[in-house]
């Protein structure tokens, strides 16, 4: 009986949705996610959020709603599979969209990621080229800062890291802050060299920094390389994380159906198949997150 109410309970929504072209279930889950967000998520997120949404990589409510919907399907799908009960896959199809919010954290983390990334070889390739021409590195500092092609938040930092060259009269100060923000190895490098020169007045400077815009050219490369791997490698460890989830199916093309659901009778298959479940979810999880996580970071 509370099977038949659930699916009624269902198929009203469904009717509902396309009757009103799902424009007030779009404005109503994208009024409820932004109500939580506001008062959930952390300051930090925020300007990371505003940012990918600048660059365009944000999702809108539509496709958050077809996420909603499809994590919903194949999460109770396959739960249903497993254990033949329409309770069970309801409350595993909502499982699977409570971890919709921590996917698009992930994904708005890897955007500003590889956001930042190109920004700082957009920083460190300038300033050289700006050193060869002023020899100074506050005045290229200064170049790369007026040039327009850097963007918050290193832009804030460049200027920040004038103000204190002028202030202190140095420039230790100053790459330890912006080495402090960004501990990329490209950027430590650079600053490294500059404070040499600075300091010891090397005269071959010309060559050191030509030699570090190739290894940066090179580090850049391999990023981007890994970047291509990473996507291609998401893609065949999804199609193998789901395949796992559907192990069970040959073992009821072994048992026959009406065999494995009299072993559903018994408490501890049910243990056990829980188990796998959730095994294999986290090992989808560990693969999201290497997927996603320090991308663009050397």
């Amino acid at each position: 009986m509370i099977e038949l109410i659930i699916l009624l309970v269902i198929g009203i929504f469904a009717v509902s949705y396309y009757l009103n072209n799902g424009e007030n279930v779009y404005r109503f889950f994208s009024s409820s996610v932004k109500n939580v967000y506001d008062k959930y998520a952390p300051y930090s997120f925020k300007q990371v959020r505003q940012k990918v949404k600048e660059l365009g990589q944000e999702y809108t409510p539509r496709q958050y709603f077809t996420q909603v919907v499809v994590f919903a399907l194949v999460a109770g799908g396959i739960s249903y599979l497993y254990f033949y009960n329409l309770i069970i896959a309801l409350i595993y199809a909502g499982l699977a969209v409570l971890f919709i919010p921590f996917l698009a954290y992930l994904r708005c983390q890897k955007a500003y990621s590889e956001y930042i990334f190109e920004q700082i070889q957009t920083y460190t390739t300038n300033v050289i080229m700006e050193f060869n021409t002023t020899q100074s590195f506050v005045k290229a500092l200064e170049g790369v800062r007026d040039s327009g092609i850097l963007e918050d938040p290193v832009l804030s930092d460049v200027r920040t890291m004038v103000d204190m060259s002028y202030q202190n009269g140095t420039i230790d100060e100053s790459i330890e802050f912006f080495n402090q923000k960004y501990p990329y190895y490209m950027v430590k490098n650079m600053h490294q060299l500059f404070l040499q020169i600075t300091k010891e007045g090397a005269k071959d400077s010309g060559e050191s920094l030509e030699n570090l815009s190739m290894d940066i050219d090179a580090l850049v490369e391999g990023v981007y390389r890994d970047q291509i791997d990473r996507a291609d490698f998401h893609k065949r460890f999804i199609t193998f994380g789901l395949a796992l989830f559907l192990l069970v199916m040959a073992m009821q093309f072994l048992l026959g159906t009406d065999s494995y659901i009299k072993l559903l009778d018994m408490w501890y298959v049910q243990l056990i198949l829980h188990c796998i479940i959730w095994i294999n979810c986290f090992f989808l999880y560990k693969g999201e997150r290497f997927y996603y996580e320090d991308v663009g970071v050397e």
